[in-house]
């Protein structure tokens, strides 16, 4: 049987001797990728270190071995460049695979593409990260619908290979993640297969990081149970030897490679401050080398370098900064910035302003404010939708939104890894400790690969 070829070959590729649960992941595979049935999907779920990555990655390899195409994506650039690391082959984003910008304006709306491969495997990592929602500039605006279309409206025999852990957080919003959902699934007219990765491999055994990683996820439930464990890879820390710790981080690991996550933008724009003044010694608002995160998608400065969408979340490093002016009693600065997760120098005007938003809500006054500063500058222009096609022109309007990027909400981490993983959940009262926040935990701790800390959790965690 076709079946048991594919099954052969998976195991073949496979790295290590696989465990039961694997074992039975790659024979459903095998029939997955040997059947005939239209719109097949297999959605693959794994806890933390429980292998999926590595079982991946022989899927890819046997792929590559029998000449059978097959797409990789993820929903952030973030996620895609680790699903690159793991899986030995280039990962894009869900958006630049799905969609085309048929026109070469700026600011023009993105096109659902059409799929022309035919037989081919779609395997989308941190399926978790996909929403029901999204930005309007994009097909219907309904990304995981449309990722649906694209993959099985075109060419006949695709498949689609969904991955994820149901215990991380929901996209932002949404009480649930519909892409790790059979049921909503088999609703859009799937069929599909499923299968759960619940023991920790014997490769990963020893990590502390994750051995409290399945404590959380086995607390899901009852929450308050929780008793989290320090190991030579967990590390508690407390204001006496924050600074020295993260200081060392830095050191060690690189800028890059650390990263905290706090529960509120608030906190996390309070820890950007206090590690410029305290730790970096920067006075200026902005400086080269600093950290930034872009908040808001942006179509305007990625063009010319073969970037068509520079998304919200995206890290970047300040390589130099080109002057600055003001306009509009808002203060802009040209730069060039490394974008982390495309490693590409680009050339941006950046909307210093966005640099002293705490929260969303700021952030778009600011932004309503420049619109409408803009505008009256388009005022002669009497049609409204000729003013508007014109002001999408503006290089000013289409400056860049970003803020530091040294702590960020848990949500803007959800999809990458970092070597040293700083946690604070900040204040927290008993009856906060439910269901969401150990979502939130569980996605926060699942972000370390060498070194996680645990900043200011009480001992009742312990």
């Amino acid at each position: 049987m076709i079946q048991n070829f594919y099954t052969a070959a998976i195991k073949d590729a496979f790295t290590h001797v696989p465990t039961p649960e694997q074992e039975e992941a790659i024979g459903k595979l095998g029939t997955f990728l040997g059947s005939s049935t239209e719109r097949a999907t297999f959605l693959l779920k794994g806890y933390a270190g429980t292998g999926k990555t590595t079982l991946v990655a022989a899927l890819v390899k046997t792929c590559i071995d029998l000449d059978m195409p097959f797409v990789l994506m993820a929903p952030t650039g973030r996620a895609a460049k680790v699903l690159s690391m793991y899986a030995g082959f280039d990962a894009a984003t869900v958006h630049r695979t799905i969609y085309r910008q048929l026109s070469p304006e700026i600011g023009a709306r993105f096109e659902l593409g059409f799929n022309r491969m035919r037989n081919a495997l779609f395997v989308v990592d941190e399926a978790s990260m996909l929403s029901s929602d999204g930005d309007k500039q994009f097909g219907s605006g309904r990304v995981m619908d449309d990722m649906l279309k694209y993959v099985f409206g075109g060419a006949p025999g695709c498949k689609l290979l969904l991955l994820g852990d149901d215990a991380q957080l929901p996209p932002v919003m949404q009480n649930e993640s519909l892409a790790l959902s059979a049921t909503w699934l088999q609703g859009c007219g799937l069929h599909v297969m499923e299968h759960t990765l619940t023991t920790v491999v014997r490769q990963e055994a020893a990590s502390g990081i994750l051995q409290n990683a399945t404590e959380i996820r086995n607390q899901l439930l009852t929450p308050h149970l929780l008793r989290l464990q320090t190991h030579a890879d967990v590390a508690r820390v407390d204001g006496s030897n924050f600074v020295s710790t993260l200081e060392d981080s830095y050191r060690t690991v690189g800028m890059d490679e650390t990263l905290i996550i706090t529960r509120s933008n608030k906190n996390a724009f309070m820890y950007a401050n206090g590690i410029r003044g305290r730790i970096l010694y920067r006075e200026e608002m902005l400086e080269n080398a600093d950290w930034l995160m872009v908040v808001k998608n942006n179509y305007f400065y990625g063009l010319d370098y073969g970037i068509e969408l520079i998304a919200n979340g995206d890290m970047a490093e300040v390589v130099r900064l080109n002057g600055s002016h003001t306009l509009y009693d808002m203060q802009f600065v040209r730069a060039t910035l490394r974008l982390v997760d495309y490693d590409t120098e680009i050339e941006v005007m950046l909307l210093q302003d966005s640099l002293l938003c705490e929260s969303p809500q700021q952030l778009q006054e600011l932004q309503k404010r420049l619109f409408l500063a803009v505008e009256e500058d388009y005022a002669h222009i009497r049609n409204k939708r000729d003013r508007y096609k014109k002001m999408r022109q503006d290089e000013h309007l289409n400056a860049l939104l970003v803020r530091m990027a040294y702590a960020v909400t848990c949500h803007k981490a959800q999809g990458g890894q970092w070597k040293h993983v700083y946690v604070d959940m900040g204040p927290l009262a008993k009856e906060q400790i439910d269901t969401n926040f150990m979502r939130w935990l569980y996605t926060a701790v699942t972000r370390a690969t060498d070194k996680l800390y645990l900043v200011q959790f009480k001992d009742d965690f312990f």
